[in-house]
């Protein structure tokens, strides 16, 4: 019945696209995932007129994986598999400085288990849940991803209360598959300081792109949190979630399953050509990080040259102890195996001429402990972090060159924009569990709006992983995506 219901949503989206009453989109979709809202919200004097006033999106997207290894064994298969999603986004107007936004997620995956075990798939997993499909045999969602209200009647600022996309430095939305990546919480956005944006967030719980229900930002599951088959899945599984921190295991340390995480961030443009930025996390009786980042912009006649610096301290406050140094649950071959302290720091070159984009990067994870971020946003973002790459485990050092032709802030891409980049990895081989070869991580992508049709944008992403040792390289892997966007 819900997987009927999931394909009549996606359907009637279908055709509503069809409708001759659909003339032009009202959003756009940049190369980071991000939706741009061209329509904005009206402000209205009367109550009923808050609901007759507001503005709906809608988009139908379809998404195309095939993951292949080297060699296929009873842990790794080559997969491949197709699904269809839509959305339906509504924002009403604003009275008396309030406004409400809900947004309906819907997906429908397509795939044969007997040759790609649900266990066994990579990327593609996230348009499914993967908990809900091995408990009940269902490939489809349907999802309340945003539900939220907003009060803006401070002077640029803005409360935002509910269910909400949160795009900071530790918090994406990443919604590259079907569903976003949502917070239930309360956050705070303010532009009143001078050439400055803050944000400060308090989030409840989260809601995975994968996740029908929230689940604790935290927290492993295990067989004491659900009596459901894989409770490991019912909870934040997301792929650097600390695997050693498990309901039992927190239960059993008197450490709270339920912690918040608490969120802050400052952008700041005082001097001319820097930008100053800074953010941390929290969660209570757990761990915290914080980070700063410097962008200093040199300006020249036909192009400019920026130079930028990253750094990253991880504080223990008694998770270590309850789960180990490593995010695998493992912590074999680390310093301190019970301490996740941790540091990071990071260095770029970027240079900008006419439509080019060149990034020389590099990163260095000390040799303390793993760095754990599992939100969605990526400690080596912007530097050395690539599709389907997590290259933040102790004493990992990473350097990448990037290309980009055809960069826009639109989100509309009538030239073809593309995206290339070669990452070496240099990694800790002594330390356990996965993320831990060395290996070289090549990366081709492209996005670009149809001409004769502009509301429709594809993209075609390519990834493919050479480990240095001969017996990792069995296991090279190609990571190819066809996607298809229609904005209405």
């Amino acid at each position: 019945m819900f997987q009927k219901v999931t394909l009549y949503l996606i359907l009637t989206a279908f055709t509503l696209c069809a409708s001759d009453t659909i003339q032009h989109s009202t959003q756009a979709l940049k190369t980071n995932y991000q939706l741009i809202y061209n329509k904005t919200q009206k402000k209205v004097d009367d109550f009923s007129q808050m609901f007759s006033e507001g503005n709906f999106y809608g988009r139908l997207r379809s998404n195309s994986f095939y993951f292949r290894w080297a060699n296929e064994d009873k842990k790794h298969s080559t997969n491949l598999l197709t699904a269809l999603g839509a959305s339906f986004v509504y924002k009403s107007a604003t009275y008396s400085n309030f406004d409400f936004t809900t947004a309906l997620y819907a997906s429908q995956a397509f795939f044969n288990d007997t040759n790609d075990p649900v266990a066994h798939l990579k990327p593609a997993k996230d348009t499914l849940s993967r908990y809900e499909y091995a408990n009940t045999g269902n490939k489809a969602m349907a999802v309340l991803a945003e539900a939220n209200i907003r009060y803006s009647g401070i002077k640029k600022s803005e409360f935002i209360l509910g269910r909400q996309k949160i795009e900071t430095f530790y918090t994406k939305s990443n919604d590259s598959k079907m569903v976003p990546n949502t917070f239930d919480g309360i956050v705070f956005n303010t532009e009143a300081l001078s050439k400055s944006r803050i944000t400060l967030a308090y989030l409840a719980q989260q809601k995975l792109r994968d996740h029908t229900q929230a689940h604790s930002v935290l927290m492993y599951g295990d067989e004491n949190s659900s009596s459901s088959k894989y409770p490991s899945w019912s909870e934040n599984d997301d792929s650097v979630m600390h695997r050693g921190l498990t309901y039992s295991a927190l239960k059993s340390a008197s450490k709270p399953t339920d912690a918040p995480l608490i969120v802050g961030e400052i952008t700041n443009n005082s001097i001319d050509n820097l930008t100053l930025d800074g953010s941390f996390y929290i969660v209570p009786e757990l761990l915290s990080q914080a980070m700063i980042e410097l962008n200093y912009r040199f300006n020249f006649n036909n192009f400019s040259i920026t130079p930028a610096f990253r750094y990253i301290k991880q504080f223990d406050n008694g998770a270590g102890e309850v789960g180990g140094a490593s995010y695998t649950g493992d912590s074999s071959g680390y310093t301190d195996k019970d301490s996740l302290n941790s540091q990071m720091i990071a260095a770029k070159v970027v240079l900008k001429s006419r439509d080019y984009k060149i990034n020389l990067a590099y990163t260095d994870i000390f040799d303390e402990a793993d760095l754990i971020t599992p939100w969605r946003g990526f400690a080596t973002a912007g530097y050395t972090r690539s599709m389907g790459i997590y290259n933040w485990r102790a004493d990992t050092q990473s350097y990448r060159i990037e290309l980009k032709h055809n960069d826009n802030s639109s989100g509309i891409y009538k030239k073809l924009f593309i995206q290339s980049s070669i990452l070496y990895i240099d990694a800790d081989e002594d330390k356990s569990g996965y993320h831990n070869q060395d290996e070289i991580y090549y990366y081709l992508g492209f996005v670009q709006n149809i001409s004769a049709l502009q509301n429709l944008q594809w993209r075609l992403r390519l990834g493919y992983a050479q480990f240095l040792d001969t017996k990792d390289s069995d296991f090279n892997y190609l990571d190819s995506r066809f996607e298809l966007n229609y904005l209405f």
